[in-house]
């Protein structure tokens, strides 16, 4: 079973979409990663837990996917708290009797950390991977400055992002079809940067305040964000379970781990 749905926030239309096993023993709420969007996840992170008994709802962010919106620009950092937040709501509305458990890749696992850190929020946990809390390279210093002044002056021009695309996945077919998705973008704006960018500094110096479950993945080779931050995040929460895979690539569950990271998230939500 498969439906979809639209939201609109900040004057612009959200889209977003649910499955559901025949008999689901929770939600998971997941938000996508930075020029994606939610589809990428059918074949793979929401087949995997449908199969397990667990509902998914998804959303494509603002400027991504089929949502509208400037591409890879978003009006602030508090937009992206609010559409998480109204997502979070249909689900309890779509699925009333049922744990929700919040799932975010990269820019998603930012916002799902921060949206527990900042919110009064009723769920059962949270899963992050490869969660952008710190960049793994340095942009270029000129495009920093740049980016930092037109914050303040023009927030929604956007530049390339600089995601190096192999560093997606070690398989070279990931990186193909992630190269030749459509809906796929290389741009972001200073406001969807910088926030984010403050966003992940914030979650570190506070995770101790995070008062629910987390369990979050991270592949050593990845080069687009430093796995360092998960382990700084993880140092300061009793109530975090950390799994490092050996070199694995930034989106692991396109990666030679997939298989292996998906079983290990079931059984962490089973447990939960």
């Amino acid at each position: 079973m498969e439906n979809t749905f639209t939201f609109n926030l900040n004057n612009i239309t959200l889209f977003g979409q649910f499955w559901k096993p025949e008999t689901p023993k929770a939600v998971i709420v997941l938000v996508h990663g930075m020029g994606e969007h939610l589809g990428r996840y059918e074949h793979s992170v929401v087949k995997h837990v449908l199969k397990a008994n667990y509902a998914v709802v998804a959303y494509d962010q603002f400027g991504h996917g089929k949502s509208k919106g400037k591409r890879g620009h978003c009006p602030s950092y508090k937009s992206l708290l609010d559409s998480l937040d109204v997502v979070v709501k249909r689900t309890n509305t779509l699925f009333s009797e049922l744990p929700v458990f919040l799932y975010g890749h990269s820019l998603g696992g930012n916002i799902v950390i921060n949206y527990a850190l900042k919110r009064q929020v009723n769920i059962k946990g949270i899963i992050a991977t490869s969660p952008f809390l710190r960049l793994a390279f340095n942009p270029p210093k000129w495009k920093v400055s740049l980016g930092k002044l037109m914050l303040n002056i023009l927030p929604s021009i956007t530049l390339p992002s600089e995601i190096e695309e192999a560093a997606i996945s070690s398989i070279p077919n990931e990186v193909k079809r992630y190269q030749e998705d459509p809906l796929i973008h290389g741009k972001i704006s200073p406001m969807y940067l910088f926030p984010v960018v403050e966003a992940g500094e914030y979650a570190i110096n506070n995770a101790k305040k995070l008062d629910v479950p987390i369990f979050i993945t991270h592949g050593t080779g990845d080069r687009i964000i430093d796995h360092n931050g998960a382990i700084d995040f993880c140092k300061e929460l009793n109530t975090a379970d950390l799994k490092l895979y050996d070199n694995g690539y930034h989106e692991l569950h396109h990666d030679v781990y997939a298989e292996e990271m998906m079983q290990t998230i079931v059984k962490w939500l089973d447990k939960h």
